[in-house]
């Protein structure tokens, strides 16, 4: 019994060891795609190129549930946008608060005819509105069906052939689609590209615009903030030098039309449906032979509120999961699969066996090394080793989050910002990590007995004029 426990406790370790590594991996590769992408954006051609006619015509899809407090701010912001040719199709999924009639109120709604075919199966549609003071709007109300059923009946409605598919509470920034098309102008196979999402609590917004970033002084949604820079600023990017990123944001991601019909939209039935049309996206394209990149860039950046208490956040991280181990079981024939190259042979397989299973492990590992040291099984130098390999490394990768936000992109000017960041990094491994642990634990006694469901969350809500600071 002795020599089990230490052999499994050694195991774990080794396991911890190498998922850390790997995410440092991803940290190393990161480096030289922010040097890339920085230069191309401030290329003295590209930026003139990005100001001419050249720029595909986009249509951004706004699904929107219960999204009263936020919903005129954010599409005021959407319609403002720094872009030529672009409209945008707001979508109300059957809201029982005041949604609709805070559009009809702000944009001065008048009902039209449906005039397009409906390709993608949705939910029955009420009634479509145009408005008669802003021409790139088209509001279309329809029974609840979710998140993904809308935003089928938002591609349906669309006239262009890139959809991009933004959350109702997401506050983009005004360069962010000319940033977020730059890869289609480079004359790559693009299939879809994502952007950075940061946090937007604690921060000042004046008429649907970040003015002036913030971290939060509460430590939730400040810890947060950590965990959305590792995410984006090394995770993704370095998945572009692998070849594999498997998720676009479902607050803020670009496709293009024709793949999105090609795989059938949206998946109702999906838990968490961003993850889940991505993946089916590399599996679509790779069986067909189609040659294609799905990218990450940096420097196009929405802003969204994160949850403010543990019980939404607990729901919230509880359904990610959910998704990912619906998303891994339902796609298991990529697993390890060589016919679907580095996504089938490094992307899924880290997915599945590092980020999927990393709670079971975690926990296994916390009860064999407390339970064996308290047996004298384990001894003591081994069981700080343990904690030192799966909290310290994990601390390590998220100051690196903030050094890396530090020397490029630098949203956040304040000293009194930075050390709360330094802070957050340091005591993310001190309770938050166990909560998000347990929290993701539970999907794995959940995920077959819980139909999909919009995130609810309770939100402050953005002003659409003056200012306010959330958070």
């Amino acid at each position: 019994m002795t020599e089990l426990v230490q052999t499994t406790d050694l195991v774990i370790l080794v396991y911890f060891l190498a998922l850390n590594s790997f995410y440092a991996l991803l940290l190393v590769l990161s480096v030289p795609e922010i040097w890339e992408q920085t230069r191309l954006a401030e290329d003295d051609d590209f930026q003139r190129l990005m100001q001419s006619d050249a720029l595909p015509p986009i249509t951004i899809l706004v699904p929107a549930h219960n999204e009263q407090a936020t919903i005129e701010a954010s599409v005021t912001a959407i319609l403002t946008l720094e872009y030529r040719n672009y409209e945008v199709v707001v979508v109300n999924d059957g809201s029982q608060d005041g949604t609709l009639e805070a559009l009809r109120h702000a944009f001065d709604l008048y009902e039209v005819p449906r005039t397009y075919p409906e390709t993608l199966p949705t939910r029955t549609l009420r009634a479509l509105y145009r408005s008669r003071t802003r021409t790139r709007l088209l509001v279309i109300d329809k029974e609840n069906g979710g998140k993904a059923d809308s935003l089928n009946t938002a591609i349906n409605a669309s006239r262009f052939p890139l959809v991009i598919a933004v959350d109702a509470d997401t506050l983009i920034e005004p360069d962010a689609l000319l940033r977020l098309t730059r890869p289609f102008l480079l004359g790559r196979e693009i299939a879809a590209v994502g952007g950075t999402v940061r946090v937007a609590n604690g921060c000042v917004v004046e008429h649907g615009r970040v003015t002036d970033a913030r971290v939060p002084r509460h430590f939730l949604p400040g810890v947060q903030v950590v965990e959305y820079l590792r995410a984006f600023l090394f995770g993704r990017l370095g998945w572009n030098r692998l070849g594999g990123n498997l998720i676009i944001s479902g607050a803020f991601g670009l496709f293009r039309k024709d793949h999105l019909l090609a795989v059938g939209g949206y998946h109702s039935s999906s838990i968490v449906e961003d993850l889940d049309l991505v993946v089916r996206l590399h599996r679509y394209l790779r069986l067909r032979k189609i040659p294609y990149e799905i990218s990450f860039i940096p420097d196009p950046v929405a802003w969204t509120e994160v949850p403010e208490s543990a019980r939404v956040l607990a729901r919230q991280r509880e359904r990610w999961h959910r998704g990912l181990i619906a998303a891994m079981w339902e796609y298991k024939g990529m697993l390890l699969n060589p016919r679907y190259g580095r996504v089938g042979l490094v992307a899924v397989p880290f997915y599945t066996f590092g980020e999927m299973l990393a709670p079971l492990v975690e926990v296994l590992g916390y009860v064999i090394t407390v339970a064996g040291a308290a047996a004298g099984v384990v001894s003591t130098s081994f069981a700080l080793l343990f904690m030192l390999v799966a909290w310290g490394y994990g601390m390590l990768l998220s100051l690196w989050a903030v050094v890396l936000e530090e020397v490029s992109f630098r949203r956040y000017r304040r000293l009194g910002d930075l050390a709360r960041l330094v802070l957050f990094a340091m005591l993310e491994n001190f309770g938050y990590r166990q909560r998000t642990v347990w929290w993701r634990l539970r999907a794995f006694f959940t995920v077959w007995r819980q139909r999909a469901v919009w995130g609810e969350m309770t939100r402050k809500g953005f002003e659409a004029t003056g200012k306010q600071v959330a958070g």
